[in-house]
């Protein structure tokens, strides 16, 4: 497969070729990936709030934005043009400084995390030996951003919204934390890899995927995870921070501008965002599709370029996730909350302790 850490390398070794400082080479490296990881940013959040308003209106039988563009695929630029152009209101009573902070913690949270997706073969721009660690350790900033929103608007509406999206989120992380644990226990099993590093985690599934190698774990971890994932990211039906008929428009209720518009991109790219995790640790990443002992097919796949894999994966598992929004009713909050604490949480404990039996006496693939 073909490895983009090569191109990076000789663009490095380019810029220091032209007799610039080692700090220099390295200050234009990191703003023109900068520049890029911002590009992507928005580039992806745009397609996603596309694909879902198509997919919405698939499920329901209609055709979904149509008016700008050909079939509406120019739609989303109009949105933006029309949200960048909005004044930025700040109404009296709130704490504006905290009020403008909270927007930019959740962006940030979320551009970080896409920044340790490894979209193929070298092309990544964070890999430590924690990686999965450090991606749970900066999802829980964004909840930070969140609950800043929701107090310093001044509204019992946001800060009901701030609080359940708060309670909601912080509870499945336990759930979403410890199925992707089972997915490194079985990673430990390869002493050539390190089993918290994404890249190694990718490399790991070359023969095959973890969701096949896990055997009965892997299959249930991965099950956990799309639960624990759909309410990490405040989606239906786990939608309750933003419950319309309750709290309006929940904890972004008095936003406006391009303050609205962080909070609405951040939602749309935290859900790529758990679904390429999800994609790297049960489905291979960048890795195709292998059949042990079907060469032919074996060589065909790998034809297919890496990044293809990994963006196919990752909307196919976006798909699941907004097909749940569109099928099932929301629920109450306190029955998001007990599903976590009584019945998901303690599943996935056991399932973390079955995956390690299935290793400890090596009845995975």
């Amino acid at each position: 497969m073909f490895d983009f850490g090569k191109w990076t390398a000789c663009f490095n070794d380019w810029l220091l070729g032209l007799g610039m400082a080692d700090w220099l080479a390295v200050l234009i490296e990191c703003v023109i990936i900068g520049v890029l990881i911002l590009l992507t940013y928005t580039v992806l959040a745009l397609f996603y709030i596309l694909y879902e308003r198509k997919l919405c209106a698939y499920f329901q039988c209609r055709l979904g934005p149509m008016r700008v563009g050909p079939w509406g695929l120019l739609q989303v630029f109009a949105d933006m043009f029309k949200i960048l152009i909005k004044e930025l209101i700040c109404l009296k009573g709130t704490d504006r400084f905290l009020f403008k902070l909270a927007p930019y913690l959740v962006i940030t949270a979320s551009v970080v995390m896409l920044a340790c997706l490894p979209w193929g073969n070298g092309l990544q721009i964070i890999d430590w030996n924690i990686g999965i660690f450090f991606v749970l350790a900066v999802s829980s900033v964004g909840v930070l951003g969140i609950l800043l929103a929701g107090w310093a608007s001044n509204n019992k509406y946001t800060l009901i919204g701030a609080m359940r999206s708060g309670a909601q989120m912080i509870s499945y992380e336990i759930s979403l934390g410890l199925a992707l644990m089972a997915i490194v226990v079985l990673a430990g099993s390869n002493p050539d890899i390190h089993p918290m590093k994404i890249s190694d985690l990718v490399t790991a599934q070359t023969d095959a995927w973890f969701l096949f190698k896990g055997h009965v774990p892997a299959i249930i971890a991965f099950l956990i995870y799309i639960v624990a994932a759909t309410a990490e990211t405040n989606r239906g039906p786990f939608d309750l921070p933003e419950a319309e008929h309750e709290l309006t428009a929940g904890y972004h209720t008095e936003y406006s501008g391009i303050h609205f518009g962080f909070f609405y991109l951040a939602e749309y790219l935290n859900l790529f965002i758990v679904s390429g995790i999800a994609s790297l640790m049960f489905l291979g990443g960048w890795m195709p599709l292998h059949i042990p002992g079907w060469d032919g097919f074996n060589d065909i796949m790998n034809y297919i370029p890496g990044i293809v894999w990994f963006l196919a994966k990752a909307f196919f598992i976006s798909y699941v996730i907004i097909w749940f929004k569109w099928t099932f009713p929301r629920v109450r909050i306190d029955q998001l909350i007990a599903f976590e604490w009584k019945y998901l949480m303690p599943f996935a404990l056991a399932n973390l302790l079955l995956m390690a039996v299935f290793v400890a006496f090596g009845w995975h693939f």
